[in-house]
């Protein structure tokens, strides 16, 4: 029987190569209308999708695909499939709300000169998963670890990243030709950027403040 593989010796980080994560992290925004029109380096795109490509994932399944779209008129579709839900969505909140979160800017389907469709193939693995045995949406956990990575490697890259959920899941499906046992996880809409908000652009713009970190950690249960 062939020697199995042992751990090697972990990796020390120094203390500046600790602060640039943690400077990434806290520098990370959603953009929306930042997006500067140069396409983006190939090998700069590489490098972020071989990030979100080595990001977690329960049982080693890899459930992703990334879909990069750069056609202006498909883009276009979805821009329309996003309008329409966008109304749909202002009518949902109070009527004192709806004019401020009608000026909002929420994507940059368009402005950006590329999107990225992330999507959960939930098939992959087969039937039966290590790990996914008694939680079926571990595939999509899995699957938005990889966004995570892509847009934490992104910021690192001078590349900003907005996530655009309000739409019609089953029209941009239909619009990408996205089968039916793959989930669409993210919508992202990917550009330079040279100007970003110093906090999330709705903390900035009074739609909701960051909640204290110390009001949400919990020891050993569940604590009101």
């Amino acid at each position: 029987m062939a020697d199995q593989p042992k751990p090697s010796p972990a990796r020390v980080f120094s203390s500046q190569e600790r602060q640039s994560l943690y400077d990434i992290i806290a520098s990370r925004r959603d953009v929306r209308n930042e997006f500067l029109p140069d396409p983006i380096d190939e090998n700069a795109l590489r490098r972020v999708l071989e990030a979100a490509h080595a990001a977690p994932s329960v049982g080693f399944m890899q459930p992703w695909n990334f879909m990069l779209i750069r056609d202006p008129e498909r883009r276009a579709g979805v821009q329309r499939v996003f309008s329409r839900a966008n109304e749909e969505a202002a009518a949902m909140f109070p009527e004192d709300r709806q004019s401020t979160y009608r000026s909002l800017k929420l994507e940059g389907i368009t402005k950006a000169p590329l999107n990225i469709v992330v999507t959960c193939d939930r098939t992959r693995g087969g039937k039966v998963v290590l790990g996914r045995t008694h939680n079926r949406d571990m595939d999509i956990y899995s699957t938005v670890c990889a966004v995570q990575n892509l847009w934490l490697a992104a910021r690192a890259e001078g590349i900003g990243v907005g996530w655009v959920s309000i739409f019609d899941h089953r029209e941009i499906a239909a619009l990408l030709g996205i089968p039916e046992h793959v989930e669409l996880v993210a919508y992202l809409c990917v550009g330079y950027v040279d100007q970003l908000y110093q906090q999330p652009e709705l903390a900035a713009k009074g739609w909701r403040q960051r909640l204290s970190l110390d009001d949400l950690i919990m020891h050993e249960g569940w604590q009101d």
